[in-house]
Order: C-alpha cells, then structure tokens, then sequence
C-alpha cells in the first residue's frame, strides 16, 4: 500500500539507538518485502522477536487438489460445509493454483495461539461477523462486508465477537490496488472506485510486557512449523511505514457504470500475481434506452472466473444461494441463464454483493468440496423445456 501510518513512539531516526524509560534498549525489526526494494515498516519491540526456544513440527492437514477435468463450469454450495473454528484451522479449501489458493471458512472460536503465512499475502472477505484482528501493528476492527489485508509475514490473531464467515484468498505474492487508480506518486487518482480515508489502519494498543512460551505457527510455501517463542509478539511500543494490515468496506467501493453495460475488469478492486480481484457491488443499471442491464454471454480464454455470492439478488444466476460459489472455466462459454435478459429488461438497480477472483492459471479442485457440488451445474444454461 502507497499509505504512510505511523503509530506510538519512534525515535527521530531510524536504526539508531531507541532505549525504555529504564534505560534497555527497544528491539528494532524491519518488515521488508520483495528484498528490502518494496514496501516495508519499522517497529520497536520491548524485547527482540527472534527468541525462539523451540522449533517443532506443525502438521496442517494435507488437501488434495484435482484438475478441472474434463474442463466445466462449477457450483458448490459452500454454506452447506459443516466445518468450523478458528480462522485458521476452520478454513476449507476450494480451489488453487500455484499463484493462488481460495477458501471459506466459519470461524466460531478465538485464536489460542499466533499466526503467520510467509507465503504471500492473504485478503480475508468478511461476509458476516464481527471481531478484531490482531496483529504486532495493534488491533484492527473489522465488520461485515470488510476487506482485511494481512501482509505475508505478519503475527497475527483474528478474535470473532460474533460467528465470523469468511472467503479468504491467500497470495502467492503482493496484493496491491492497481496501477491503473494510481497516479505517479502512488496517490489514488480521482477516477478510483475508492479514496485513502475509506481505509482503516490498525490501532497500536499498549505493548504486552509478557515473557513466557508463545507458540507461533508459520507456513511457508507449503512448509509448517510451530514456533515456540520467548516474547510475546504484540510488545510493539511504536512502529511507522508502509507495509501493515488494513481494512476497507466493500460498502464504500464506488462502482464504475455506463450508458452500456461494463464488462467485469471495470469492476476491479486489487490486484494480484496471476490474479485480479473484481468485486460487483450494489449499483445502478446502464442508462441507455435498450441497454440489456444482464450481463452478456462471454467467453473466458485466459481465466478461469471463481464468484462468491455474499449477498443480494443474483438477477443472471438461478439455484444460487448465499456462500455458493461459481467456478466459471476458461474455454467454457457462459452468461446469463435462460429467462435473465428478458427478466432483467426494464431494471435500473441491482442489490447484488459478489466476490470475484479471475486467475490467470488453471485452477485445480479441492477434494474437501466435492460433498457440496452442484453437479449439473454446467446445464443451468439449457432451458428447463429442454431438460430431461
């Protein structure tokens, strides 16, 4: 992110000595990504965060995923999934290629312990819910409908207050706001669906002044380990930079319309190695006087299209509920089913709130989804006369 924050107390320079009250010095540790050449913040612990006294395996249970094959469009209902937890273990996953990995998860328990993906980052959608996440750049509330960020590499938590439910995307890389709403200073530029006060930083609460035995669990590129460490991760006293988590409201996203209908890359919201996030946000209707407010039939040569139905009418869809979720094929062609358009017709606003994700590479199938799948999925374009 192109935002500077800088929360708690700091010395005038950087990488000089920073020392306590009682005289100790703080413990300086540099956040960096992409090898020091991209974003990166600075925080100062009470204590230094690389006391490990042991090492010990962490084994994440092992999901097998299977090619799209023979290549079809998909539907799983993942609401009916019965699993849940905290925000870690109650993910199940869906789908995945070697850039990205896509998960729901029902998240009723608080973290016991502390988390960290030193893969990639990771966008976790709030579909319901409430809770805070936290991380050593303090607390950060979230509610239903947010975004959160958490950059590869934070110690984080995510405390629900209330039954939290998930669709979470974990990165084999940065996920950033595109190029295209930048201007040369990394500002967001006036034609951008959102502005930089629509975010929400983390607020630095005291640092926790604990010694002990704090177990922290890493993935990394799919290696796991539990660390136990000697300080508590959340003794931060002040940190500044770049590189933190954050959140943002997908009620403040402010979708591009037109006089005709607006293909889905208009609808972009971040970007992302191998991927492109769009979200399709309440909004009104195209205003010529013919416009078709449906979507029309398109193929997708390049990428396979994943669309997770958080809320709304779904006015081009049928059979769908909320949590389903859509994996539309790469070379498999596919619009509004029989009836949409003409229904659509005469309409000026959709209520429709979907998550969607195109990647670039194929996506594999989880096997944890097959007990929910709508199996004729792929014949919800023919016209029900037709079906036998």
């Amino acid at each position: 992110m192109a935002f500077y924050v800088r929360q708690g107390r700091l010395p005038e320079k950087r990488h000089v000595q920073f020392r306590a009250p009682g005289g100790a010095l703080y413990a300086e540790e540099l956040m960096s990504t992409k090898g020091f050449e991209s974003v990166y913040s600075l925080a100062y612990h009470l204590r230094p965060p690389t006391a490990t006294l042991d090492v010990q395996p962490w084994e994440r249970p092992m999901v097998r995923f299977l090619p799209n094959d023979p290549v079809r469009n998909r539907h799983w209902f993942t609401g009916r999934l019965q699993k849940s937890g905290d925000a870690v273990e109650a993910r199940v996953p869906l789908v995945g290629n070697d850039d990205i990995v896509l998960s729901t998860a029902l998240v009723t328990e608080p973290m016991t312990y502390f988390f960290r993906n030193a893969s990639g980052d990771e966008m976790l959608f709030v579909q319901h819910g409430d809770g805070v996440l936290e991380s050593s750049f303090g607390a950060l509330e979230y509610r239903a409908h947010d975004y959160l960020y958490v950059p590869m590499g934070t110690t984080y938590r995510l405390q629900p207050r209330t039954p939290t439910t998930l669709f979470v995307a974990e990165s084999s890389g940065q996920i950033t706001i595109p190029r295209k709403f930048r201007n040369e200073f990394g500002q967001l530029a006036e034609h951008a669906p959102y502005y930089e006060r629509d975010f929400r930083a983390p607020v630095l609460q005291d640092p926790v002044d604990e010694v002990g035995e704090f177990d922290v669990r890493i993935t990394a590129k799919g290696r796991h380990a539990k660390y136990v460490v000697a300080n508590h991760p959340f003794d931060v006293v002040g940190w500044d930079g770049y590189c933190y988590p954050w959140a943002f409201s997908a009620d403040e996203y402010a979708p591009i319309t037109g006089k005709l209908h607006q293909p889905p890359s208009s609808h972009q919201i971040w970007d992302a190695p191998g991927a492109a996030f769009i979200l399709f946000a309440p909004r009104m209707f195209d205003y010529h006087p013919l416009a078709v407010p449906a979507p029309y039939n398109h193929s997708s040569v390049d990428c396979d299209e994943i669309i997770y139905y958080a809320s709304g009418n779904f006015m081009s869809r049928r059979g769908i509920e909320e949590k389903s979720v859509t994996l539309h094929a790469a070379g498999a062609p596919h619009g509004p089913q029989p009836g949409a358009v003409e229904a659509s017709l005469g309409k000026t606003y959709t209520d429709e709130l979907a998550v969607a994700i195109d990647a670039y590479g194929p996506l594999r199938i989880a096997e944890t989804v097959s007990g929910v799948e709508d199996v004729a999925y792929f014949r919800s374009w023919v016209a029900q006369a037709a079906v036998r």
